[in-house]
């Protein structure tokens, strides 16, 4: 992936959605450019994460702080409190399925948000924004779907690419927070990145000190790259 084989563009500054005195702004890589299905893996390479059709990296004038993660899929271990997860979620089935919308989906994105982002602007997601968000064309995206019976309590969206997967999206039913579905479906697409062979799952950005993000630090060894590459998080 060069400079001179595929464009890319600024995004306009827009008010940042980790800290809310900061503007952001984004590069993009041209989203009309053709096979971005086989530039999405050397972007995950190079930071880039996918939002909807658009493959993005943050470039903000005065700030660095979103940093690029990815979990060594080979050496992870989940520790003490990830086993509690495991165990404590024993009687949920997961299950690889089609990517897209439906009723059921639906719904379950409309409670996570109405609990987690409410007054955020995308607690009244309709249709076209599950689907403009959560799914591309040109994707190679899956929904792992986590139930207990017939009652979905998760969704996972997942991109597979050649050597690793990305976490794109998790949401999950708001009435399980002692299921911690969060943690669980993380280590759903850890084992599914094993069961494939792959060697990474990226995790989108992580910000030192920001308590949204903290929870990543926990998916060791987690790896975060730097103007030197991908070092292993100190």
């Amino acid at each position: 992936m060069r400079s001179d084989q595929v464009r890319l563009f600024q995004t306009l500054p827009h008010a940042c959605g980790y800290f809310a005195e900061r503007t952001a702004q984004n590069l993009v890589l041209d989203p009309a450019a053709p096979h971005l299905d086989q530039l999405y893996g050397p972007a995950l390479e190079r930071g880039f994460r996918r939002a909807g059709g658009h493959l993005y990296f943050p470039s903000c004038p005065r700030c660095r702080a979103c940093t690029p993660c990815r979990v060594d899929v080979e050496h992870f271990a989940p520790d003490r409190s990830q086993r509690r997860c495991l165990k404590r979620n024993a009687d949920l089935q997961v299950s690889e399925s089609v990517p897209g919308y439906n009723r059921e989906r639906h719904a379950l994105y409309e409670r996570y948000l109405q609990s987690r982002h409410v007054g955020g602007g995308m607690d009244d997601a309709e249709a076209s924004d599950f689907r403009r968000f959560l799914t591309a064309p040109w994707s190679p995206t899956l929904f792992l779907e986590v139930r207990q019976d017939e009652r979905l309590l998760a969704v996972a969206v997942t991109d597979v690419c050649p050597s690793s997967l990305s976490a794109v999206y998790t949401f999950y039913e708001p009435a399980e927070t002692s299921r911690s579905l969060g943690t669980f479906a993380i280590l759903q697409q850890v084992e599914l990145a094993r069961r494939r062979s792959l060697s990474w799952l990226y995790l989108g950005f992580w910000i030192d000190g920001h308590p949204k993000m903290d929870y990543k630090r926990r998916f060791q060894p987690l790896q975060i790259r730097t103007a030197e590459g991908w070092q292993a998080m100190p």
